[in-house]
């Protein structure tokens, strides 16, 4: 049976620069996966598996610590020792799952000082973890962060604009991306019953915020995502040589609503579970507004991202710090 959810081999965008014609025409499936549905699978994305069981580990062991370890890294709110308020662990007592929010491990204190952003915060890993976990997080994140940036510029390259305004979009230190691990215990009871279809959930219904979200799931699966026509829920299918990719709240705004975010779920399982998602979000300081991708140059109509982050996570409930 054929999945809903496509998979597209990108191998081709990461050989060039969008001008061949494998490239062109992979562009064009993913502009179909996220004008259609907003979710797709990537395969032939650069980061070896092996690399991303390895990320697996490394959380799992984090999760399966004890809390006196967990908690060194957790915000303000459950640590009153801490400092951070946006980065760091927080317990399933929250919404029924255990997370653990990285920003940029390239932030150092100096740049928590300089940038004035309550979403910029130096989170000192070496209370948790050891020097090869860190490292390995370390160069995650840089892929990964590399793998969305090669996607949104095909995404400009899709608008005939130049590629290089991606780096209007996103500096290095000042964007707010996240790298998340998403710990999913025994659930004894599920956080939410579906309001449209009766289902159990491990995990609300929910968009995302920013302009990818590029998420591996473990084999035990869960994810739904929904049809935006018929409103009917498609599983994503575990590939474990696949990332899973959809669109965000960030990119439906500055394409005007070409490219709209998808609800998606995860449904309640009795047993252990982990997703590691990537969320791809802008500088705290762009100012975002509809026309980026067009052309236009007038930001009078703009929102920073900050601000506009700031209003799309009041929906959930491990934010509200």
């Amino acid at each position: 049976m054929k999945s809903y959810i496509p998979t597209i081999n990108i191998s081709s965008l990461l050989k060039s620069d969008f001008n061949t014609l494998a490239s062109k025409n992979t562009l064009r499936k993913i502009e179909k996966a996220c004008i259609d549905i907003g979710f797709f699978q990537v395969t032939g994305h650069g980061i070896e598996i092996k690399k991303i069981n390895n990320i697996c580990k490394i959380g799992n062991r984090f999760f399966n610590s004890p809390n006196t370890n967990k908690n060194k890294l957790a915000p303000k709110k459950w640590n009153k020792k801490n400092k951070n308020i946006y980065r760091g662990y927080f317990p399933n007592t929250v919404n029924g799952k255990e997370g653990l929010d990285l920003g940029d491990l390239q932030i150092k204190p100096l740049n928590s000082k300089k940038y004035k952003s309550p979403y910029i915060e130096y989170l000192d890993l070496t209370k948790s973890f050891n020097k090869s976990s860190i490292e390995s997080l370390s160069n995650y994140y840089d892929n990964i962060f590399s793998l969305s940036e090669i996607l949104f510029k095909g995404i400009i390259k899709l608008y005939k604009k130049d590629e290089a305004i991606s780096n209007k979009a996103f500096s290095r230190l000042k964007t707010l991306s996240t790298l998340r691990f998403n710990y999913y215990p025994n659930q004894t009871k599920p956080v939410e019953i579906s309001k449209q279809d009766g289902v159990a959930l491990g995990c609300e219904t929910h968009v995302d915020s920013g302009v990818f979200t590029i998420l591996y799931q473990d084999k035990k699966g869960g994810l739904q995502v929904q049809n935006r026509n018929n409103k009917k829920w498609y599983d994503v299918p575990f590939n474990k040589k696949a990332l899973i990719v959809n669109t965000g709240l960030a990119l439906e705004y500055l394409s005007k609503g070409k490219f709209k975010a998808t609800n998606h779920r995860v449904l309640w399982n009795k047993t252990k579970r982990m997703s590691v998602p990537f969320f791809f979000e802008p500088s705290f300081d762009f100012k975002m507004h509809p026309s980026f991708l067009n052309g236009s140059k007038s930001v009078k109509k703009g929102i920073f991202f900050q601000n506009f982050l700031k209003n799309s996570l009041k929906k959930f409930i491990e934010y509200q710090r």
